[in-house]
Parts: C-alpha cells; sequence; structure tokens
C-alpha cells in the first residue's frame, strides 16, 4: 500500500516546459507500478470475497486499485485534461490512502469515519483553487506527501492501539515499515530543503529518484503481504478460540474449560483456596420431552447468562456437558464458595419460571468441593464436587451441597433464615 515518488516527480520534471535528464526510465516505472498495484489490489479483493468477515481486506484491496487508477492518470499527463491528470488523480491517491487507513480501524473493530477518509483529498483540492499553488508543481507535490504521510502514520497508530488485543506477532514489523514508509515520504516536504545534500543537484535528485521510487515499490509489495500476514494470523486465533468456547452459550467448552484449568493449576500461588463447582440442570431431559429442544437451549442460555452476571472476571465457568457445568471459583473458602453456589441456585430459579413464554420452573443442583492442598487437581476436586452433587439430586434436588457433607443453605442463610447476598465479584 505504498505511496509513489514519481507522480510527484512528474511535476517537478515538467516544470517551466522542459524535461530533466534523469537516470530512471520513469515509464516503465509507471508501468511496473500499475500492474503492481493492479495484481496487489485484485489479490486482495480475491481474498475477501473468499473470507467475508475479514472486511478490512477489501478495503486494502481497494486502496491499491485507486492507487492503480492514480499512477495510470498521473502517466497520460498531457493527454488528457490536466483536471483529470493532476486534481482527479491525486484526489484518488489520497483517497487511497484514507482508504488504507479505514481498512486498519476495521481490522481493529472500530467505525469507519467516511468523512476523514477523504478528507485530505478535500483539503488538496481545496488548497489547489490558490493561484500561487495551482501554479508551484513542486507546492502541489510537497502537500500531497504530507497528506500521504499523515494517512500512512495514522494507519500505523490504529494498529498499533490494537497491540493490547491479540498478540498478533505479523502487527509489529507491519508497524515498523508504515512508519518508516511515512518517514521517507516526509522527506517530499519541505524538511526536505534542509538535508546536505539538497535538491538543486541534478544528479542527486535523479539518485534520489531512483531510491525512492524504488522503496515505494518495494514497500507496496511488502506491505500487502503483510497485511494479509496479519488477517491470516488474526482468522488462525479467532478459529483457536472458537474451538475453546461453546457455541450455545458463548462461555468455556470442554475443552477450553480444562485447558484453562490447566494454566490455573501452573500460576496458582501456594496456600490460596480455590473452589469447584459442579453443576447440573434438574430433569433437563424432561423440559426437552415437554417443550422441545429450542427451548431446551433456551434454559441453557438463561443458565449461562445467569451465572455470567454473577461470576467475576476472573473465574471460570464452562458447560462440559450437555446440561452439566462447571465453575473454578479462586481465592474463596468454604463458607463464601456455599454462599456462592446459593445465589447461582436462587438466581437460575427465579430466572427460569419462565422461559420465552413457557412456565418452565427450570432448577439446579450444584456440588461444591473446596482445594486447600498446594495441588490444584481440578480432575479430583470435579470428582469431590460430583459426589456432592449426587447427594443433592439424591436429596431432592434444587439444592446445594458440598463435599465435607455439609448443606450450603444452611450456611448461606443469616438467623432470620433469608438468603445472604454475598456477590462474588467483591470476593477478595
Amino acid at each position: 500500500m505504498g505511496g509513489r515518488s514519481f507522480p510527484h516527480a512528474v511535476d517537478a520534471l515538467r516544470t517551466n516546459g522542459h524535461a530533466m535528464t534523469i537516470n530512471i526510465d520513469v515509464s516503465t516505472l509507471f508501468f511496473v507500478t500499475i500492474y503492481v498495484e493492479s495484481i496487489l489490489g485484485l489479490l486482495l479483493l480475491f481474498v475477501w470475497v473468499q473470507n467475508p468477515g475479514i472486511r478490512a481486506v477489501a478495503w486494502w484491496g481497494s486502496a491499491h486499485l485507486m492507487r492503480a487508477a492514480s499512477v495510470t492518470l498521473f502517466g497520460m499527463f498531457g493527454d488528457l485534461p490536466n483536471f483529470l491528470t493532476i486534481q482527479v488523480a491525486n484526489a484518488l491517491l489520497l483517497i487511497s490512502f484514507g482508504a488504507m487507513w479505514t481498512g486498519a480501524r476495521v481490522f481493529e473493530g472500530r467505525r469507519v469515519l467516511p468523512f476523514y477518509a477523504v478528507y485530505g483529498a478535500f483539503v488538496w483540492l481545496c488548497l489547489t483553487q490558490i493561484a500561487v499553488v495551482a501554479e508551484w508543481p513542486d507546492l502541489r507535490g510537497l502537500i500531497s506527501a504530507g497528506i500521504i504521510a499523515a494517512y500512512i502514520w495514522m494507519t500505523a497508530w490504529e494498529l498499533s492501539r490494537g497491540r493490547k488485543e491479540d498478540a498478533l506477532i505479523s502487527r509489529w514489523p507491519t508497524i515498523f515499515m508504515l512508519f518508516a514508509h511515512g518517514a521517507l515520504f516526509l522527506l517530499r516536504t519541505p524538511l526536505s530543503a534542509v538535508l546536505p545534500w539538497g535538491t538543486g543537484n541534478a544528479m542527486f535528485q535523479s539518485i534520489w529518484l531512483t531510491v525512492l521510487s524504488t522503496e515505494a515499490l518495494l514497500f507496496t509489495i511488502s506491505i500487502a503481504f503483510m497485511v494479509l500476514a496479519m488477517a491470516k494470523e488474526r482468522a488462525e486465533q479467532r478459529h483457536k478460540t472458537a474451538a475453546l468456547l461453546d457455541e450455545l452459550t458463548g462461555i468455556a467448552n470442554r475443552r477450553g474449560f480444562f485447558a484453562e484449568c490447566e494454566s490455573m493449576r501452573k500460576s496458582r500461588v501456594a496456600g490460596m483456596q480455590t473452589a469447584v463447582l459442579l453443576i447440573d440442570l434438574d430433569n433437563f431431559k424432561q423440559i426437552n420431552d415437554r417443550f422441545g429442544h429450542a427451548l431446551g437451549d433456551a434454559v441453557i442460555r438463561r443458565f449461562a447468562q445467569t451465572v455470567s452476571a454473577i461470576v467475576r472476571p476472573s473465574d471460570l465457568f464452562g458447560r462440559i456437558g450437555g446440561e452439566e457445568f462447571g465453575l473454578v471459583v479462586r481465592n474463596v473458602g468454604r463458607d463464601r464458595a456455599g454462599v456462592i453456589a446459593e445465589r447461582i441456585r436462587v438466581a437460575f430459579a427465579q430466572a427460569a419460571c419462565d422461559v420465552e413464554g413457557q412456565p418452565v420452573h427450570a432448577t439446579a443442583s450444584i456440588g461444591v468441593a473446596i482445594c486447600d492442598s498446594r495441588v490444584f487437581d481440578v480432575v479430583a476436586l470435579l470428582a469431590q464436587a460430583d459426589e456432592a452433587l449426587y447427594r443433592a439430586k439424591k436429596m431432592g434436588r434444587n439444592r446445594t451441597e458440598l463435599s465435607d457433607g455439609l448443606n450450603a443453605a444452611a450456611m448461606a442463610r443469616g438467623e432470620d433464615g433469608t438468603l445472604v447476598a454475598a456477590d462474588t465479584r467483591s470476593a477478595a
């Protein structure tokens, strides 16, 4: 998605009605650039057609095609009206960089800002209506280069803002290339006047044009493949994450639950108490048989939503079976764990009285196990919680039992018999 040095050079080369002799075939450079930009643009659009969810690639592909059209118009200077080869060509070039920046915003999940995507072109067109700018090709080129550099750096900034959300390895070289390319574009601005080699020497102008044009072409190819690498890496991460989530509820599935438990085991602080809850929806088969599987799915979603609203972000909640769920709550003892379990049980019983207009009256039974040892063995703890859950089922369902044989309902109620309000979010 690189910028073009030669469109600005064309303005400079035709100053005062004569051409400068340089050591580069500008016409060949035009054709190569048009070909490369067109191929890369079509490639990116083809990737988008195959993966419509990656909308950023469509923006980046469109940016390449707009640049190809812009360079084509630049190359027809003298054969077409100046309005097309100067105003329209530069406007397309600037909008293409606005599209590149927009693609970065879309890639990071931010909203599209159409006005700012075309703002650079609007500013440039307005400035070219001023007589001194319209009559001075070098100044037009400098303004255009400054706007392009701003868009390039804004693109790098958008990508850098998303670095904390996902650790994409390909993000960093992409950001570096964008910053470096933006810096080279600034050399086309008045800053170039203070460089030691100056711009008045024809030999250095020729060498500098060759260097900048070659860098721009290499950047165009490199950045296209880097954004493809980012899109591919993001897609792989999302597929990997999706493989660890339950499609119906959006919480961890069995595989994701046990994978996270393994991470907890490795990071667990010695002496920290951890509660493991095993929860089973009561009489779920009868709910399916009576109301249908679609409503049964709604009951499962209602339960997942109820628990998710209660537990902390640091707690692990997952669906490990059809109607069976696991919950790992760190840094809580037996009493607090019992209160948490009761709050979940009571909240779900209230939330599932009516599901999608049907009197379901679904309930849940919960078994609780506490880990006091240095080793966090989730399999052993789930086995203990399963024994407690079996007792809860055997004793009438819709109740909570702890693995040491105590009933959580009695522990979770105050002297007046009301449920103790214990919010797990405030658990230390």
